[in-house]
């Protein structure tokens, strides 16, 4: 399956300006894999609002990372008569069969950041994931130390997650052809279950058990994890002397940054792709049909789908972006 995709505009949707074709109301399915992480409940709130200021309404179930409960969420929600289900896989593998029941039940299906394997969705919205490993890996190519290899540690994401595998695609492309040049030499890599941070300190231990503290940087796939990367360097007392990157701009995250113990990460424009997301379950409810921008293949066949970009941020650039966006508010980060 090829993944790697070209970074591609916003989607263009057509908002029509007649009547719902099946209600007066349109009832949105919003299907989360977890609502524990800061992410997911912006994009939960901002999708809600965008889809309210378009007539619509929403029902929200999150499956705390358990594929079974996220498999009946999605049957009550169509028990419960929605007109679009939008998913947001824990397993993108798990959900075939919870995707043909909404497919038999004629409701369209929207994944959301997350592909869904093997199974027949309408529409698949996310960021440029490949370009997201490519910032992270670069972001450490560009801080190498001069005349040595570079010993570098990769904590990736959930093995279950389509997007980690994507992520770490993005490093590879820039992190393999400097391991052959004899420039980083990868110490250690694992994956952290979940995304949970104390899945990535476990391996950050592990790491420095076998290596020692020699380390000049982590590639941490997300901010998650590296809230867990940057507490194992704590207690061994180099946090801040090892590069630390992550991505989704969380809150907890750039304070990291401001403080020297994460170093980047990588800011997604979470609201534009929710409002996006948003306009396309409407545009879906009313049967309307819906622009796109590309074509990625689940195994099932060549979803449409609609990329965005992604931002690289350290403490230099937080202010003209991650704050400047609103995405964070300066307050918050003292």
């Amino acid at each position: 399956m090829k993944l790697r995709l070209p970074c591609l505009c916003l989607l263009a949707v057509v908002c029509a300006t007649t009547g719902f074709a099946s209600k007066e109301k349109p009832v949105i399915g919003l299907s989360l894999d977890t609502l524990k992480e800061e992410r997911w409940q912006r994009d939960r709130d901002t999708f809600t609002a965008k889809v309210e200021s378009l007539g619509g309404k929403v029902i929200v179930q999150s499956a705390n990372g358990d594929d079974t409960r996220q498999v009946r969420d999605i049957e009550a929600l169509i028990s419960r008569g929605i007109d679009v289900l939008v998913i947001v896989p824990h397993n993108g593998e798990a959900l075939n069969r919870a995707v043909k029941a909404a497919k038999e039940a004629k409701i369209p299906v929207i994944a959301y950041d997350r592909l869904i394997m093997n199974c027949d969705i309408d529409l698949y919205l996310t960021f440029d994931n490949v370009k997201v490993g490519e910032l992270q890996a670069k972001y450490v190519a560009d801080h190498l130390p001069e005349g040595r290899a570079a010993r570098v540690v990769r904590v990736f994401g959930a093995p279950t997650d389509n997007n980690a595998k994507l992520f770490k695609q993005g490093q590879d492309n820039v992190v393999n052809p400097l391991v052959a040049a004899g420039k980083i030499n990868l110490v250690f890599e694992d994956w952290a279950q979940d995304w949970k941070p104390e899945n990535a300190k476990k391996i950050v231990n592990a790491a420095i058990t076998r290596n020692g503290k020699e380390i000049d940087a982590i590639i941490a796939s997300a901010d998650s994890v590296a809230g867990g990367v940057v507490q194992a360097l704590l207690e061994e007392g180099i946090a801040g002397k090892v590069i630390v990157t992550g991505q989704d701009a969380d809150l907890a995250a750039c304070r990291r940054i401001l403080r020297g113990t994460q170093t980047m990460t990588i800011y997604k424009p979470l609201k534009k792709l929710a409002d996006y997301a948003a306009i396309a379950a409407i545009d879906l409810a009313k049967g309307n049909k819906i622009s796109f921008t590309a074509t990625i293949d689940n195994g099932f066949k060549k979803v449409p789908a609609v990329f965005q970009d992604v931002i690289s941020v350290d403490k230099d650039n937080m202010q003209a972006t991650v704050i400047a966006d609103g995405f964070q508010k300066a307050s918050d980060l003292k």
